[in-house]
């Protein structure tokens, strides 16, 4: 539904407030977060040993991706307040009032347990189970608990996002397996630097929004050092995959490469300083990080598919 209204002359088109579409649903999922959620897990499951049938392969990935937009859902539920104050998020759904908070946070339940149920009867319980824990973390243990109380938010936190290799990969053998928890370390300890590396150049709407990350507590210069300190030991841990044996040497060597320039980008970082230049090498960092992860697990699939093992 629409109004007209004018505005120096020119009529404009303005939605009126509560009349959402499902566009406004689709944002409330985080589809750009969820990609990136979807194609670990999906890596996760195309690495894992044995295989598992089309159907139920595009069923876990369907489930991985409708679990981890309702939990983006809830989310956005919560935090709405904090939301509103930032100018990274002022467009989101419900601090425009487009959705109500209630449909909202109904419509994240009711598809959280519409994916964790369909994982588990339909592929198997481990991976169901797998799914609902990460939900369960990013929701109750991230959104509600740490995000406002901790600069360690992230840290801890982060470990939701971790999760949906080891959930392709329990799609397929039933199981968790050392590899599997070698995928969810790379993500474990590359989610920190990324993370503030966005916090760095936002600062002062964390700030104005109460939100305690790093660089707001702790300032940029200890943000910069645990950056860097981060970079370099996702750098030898990076080779996880190929030490597991489910990577060969095409993956090793583009993974030092890879970890090496993020490294870089961490050490530019630490010598910007970032009043002067617009926090621009925080910026790169940040968009870097993005890259690494896609590269690195596309890596993985790359090299698997050509029977790199060695």
């Amino acid at each position: 539904m629409t109004e007209l209204s004018i505005d120096g002359g020119q009529r404009t088109a303005v939605r009126l407030a509560g009349c959402a579409t499902w566009r406004d649903y689709v944002d409330l999922l985080k589809p750009r977060v969820m990609t990136l959620v979807v194609f670990t897990g999906f890596v996760g499951l195309a690495v894992a040993p044995g295989g598992l049938h089309p159907i139920l392969a595009a069923t876990a990935i369907l489930c991985i991706a409708i679990a981890a937009g309702a939990a983006g859902a809830i989310n956005m539920w919560y935090d709405r307040d904090i939301d509103a104050v930032m100018a990274r998020t002022q467009a989101r759904p419900l601090p425009r009032g487009l959705i109500d908070p209630s449909d909202a946070l109904g419509f994240g339940i009711v598809l959280t347990v519409a994916a964790v149920g369909l994982m588990g009867l339909a592929v198997n319980w481990v991976a169901g189970v797998l799914l609902g824990l990460a939900s369960a973390f990013y929701v109750f243990v991230y959104t509600m608990w740490l995000k406002r109380r901790t600069p360690q938010n992230i840290v801890i936190g982060g470990a939701a996002g971790a999760f949906p290799p080891m959930i392709g990969w329990a799609a397929v053998t039933g199981e968790i397996s050392l590899a599997s928890i070698g995928l969810f370390a790379i993500i474990f300890l590359w989610t920190p630097p990324h993370f503030w590396a966005l916090g760095l150049y936002r600062c002062g709407e964390y700030a104005k929004a109460g939100v305690p990350m790093m660089p707001v507590v702790a300032g940029e210069r200890r943000t910069k050092q645990q950056m860097l300190l981060y970079t370099v030991l996702l750098l030898p841990l990076g080779l996880l995959p190929y030490v597991t044996g489910i990577a060969g040497l095409v993956y090793a060597a583009g993974a030092l490469v890879l970890g090496g320039l993020f490294v870089v980008c961490a050490v530019r970082v630490w010598r910007e300083r970032g009043r002067e230049t617009g926090d621009r090498a925080a910026k790169q960092m940040f968009g870097y990080s993005i890259f690494y992860l896609f590269a690195l697990f596309g890596l993985m699939v790359i090299d698997r598919s050509n029977g790199g093992f060695m």
